[in-house]
């Protein structure tokens, strides 16, 4: 097999990401218009975003585009497949992030409180409209924070309001019930549809939970907490399953990340491993990097040493058996080649396991046959799969009662 660093991947985005999909350009144009205003009036796409520096005295408040219209797409990461760094960049760029300091167990008091919790409840769209302390500055390059999705520039809060609000009749109903758990709340939404990212915008809003419990919850925390709640919850139904039958394997390539994901007809266990190649996110170092996180199948206890994308590609796995029926050990094997430019968040790992895992499955016929699939799919050596894999090592050296 070719060494890794001369492999030539004609599977390269940097073509696509030359061609940006005209509503990404067009709100990509927009985002130059807000540059020294002190005020903006939108439609914003119910999005906020709570800051976790000072905590538990953070920074809340909206995120909201020059624009007026269906702006969704801006605040629903599960609508963004087949997008490319640029393009997910364009259509988040123009989003102008208003501050406003409070304490997180201040969810009840004050205008600017009530109107970021209104937001976060809101159905679709809402005129929003704000005015800034200072001039807004345009943001200096990408701005770059490894689990959420991009934004533009900020500006602290002067006023704020909303009009034309309406709430989502699920996220209202678990608002209003101040006697049910936040992980309760989080499942319920979760079994009746709504989507992850509403859900996560929920929590950070400080939306669910006993009521003198309810407090704001950085957007960074709020991510991750609902993709582990409702993988744990998945995996209590799926740990009942019976096995699958024989081991499966599926294959995908998105934003020149090569994604390949093994289901084992063992007893849940769950790994995955991120192999950097050079001068990617992460790594400007001349040398691939390679590391990942693992759970028994009574879990973990620690946070995972990947961080976020663990629980987000947890997350997928688990919602997958559970459509299945069935029980199995699962390794995430991904490589994140040069065309990944820049992060645009761990949404792109939970969808993008969702679409590998959508995908036909091959069914192999033994352990030998894994590793001629990993050989024969990705650049990484196989010995440095093995070294990093508590799951593949097992396999491989220790024998089993079966």
């Amino acid at each position: 097999m070719e060494e890794p660093m001369e492999v030539e991947h004609s599977y390269s985005v940097y073509e696509q990401m030359r061609n940006p999909k005209m509503l990404a350009r067009y709100w990509s144009m927009k985002s130059k218009e807000v540059a020294g205003r002190t005020e903006l009036h939108g439609s914003s796409p119910t999005d906020i975003f709570i800051g976790r520096f000072g905590y538990p005295k953070v920074s809340i408040g909206p995120l909201i585009p020059p624009d007026f219209g269906d702006t969704s797409i801006m605040a629903a990461p599960e609508r963004w497949h087949g997008l490319s760094i640029n393009e997910v960049f364009g259509i988040r760029g123009s989003l102008v992030r208003g501050m406003y300091t409070t304490m997180v167990k201040n969810v009840e008091n004050g205008k600017v409180e009530e109107q970021v919790r209104e937001l976060a409840l809101a159905e679709r769209p809402t005129t929003a409209e704000i005015s800034f302390q200072s001039q807004i500055r345009r943001a200096s390059g990408r701005r770059i924070i490894d689990d959420i999705s991009p934004f533009g520039p900020s500006g602290t809060i002067k006023e704020f309001g909303l009009s034309n609000t309406r709430s989502e009749h699920r996220v209202e109903n678990a608002h209003t019930d101040t006697a049910m758990k936040a992980s309760d709340a989080i499942f319920e939404l979760y079994n009746k549809g709504v989507t992850v990212s509403k859900i996560q915008m929920g929590l950070s809003a400080g939306l669910f939970g006993i009521g003198r419990n309810r407090k704001f919850v950085p957007t960074r925390w709020s991510i991750t907490a609902v993709d582990d709640t409702i993988s744990k919850r998945n995996l209590k139904e799926v740990k009942e399953f019976p096995l699958i039958d024989g081991i499966k394997a599926y294959l995908h390539i998105a934003l020149d990340n090569k994604w390949l994901i093994f289901l084992f007809p063992t007893e849940w266990e769950y790994e995955s491993i991120e192999a950097f190649y050079p001068h990617t996110t992460w790594n400007e170092t001349n040398t691939i990097s390679l590391g990942g996180s693992y759970e028994p199948y009574a879990g973990r206890k620690e946070y995972a040493e990947i961080g976020g994308c663990y629980y987000s590609g947890r997350l997928a796995v688990s919602e997958r058996l559970r459509m299945m029926g069935k029980q199995a050990s699962a390794l995430i094997l991904r490589e994140v080649h040069e065309g990944y430019t820049a992060p645009v968040g761990v949404w792109n790992v939970r969808e993008y396991v969702r679409d590998t895992l959508s995908t036909a499955s091959i069914e192999l016929p033994d352990l030998k046959s894994v590793f001629e699939m990993i050989d024969k799919e990705l650049t990484v050596r196989r010995s440095d799969w093995v070294k990093s894999s508590r799951i593949l090592s097992k396999m491989t050296f220790q024998r089993r009662l079966s």
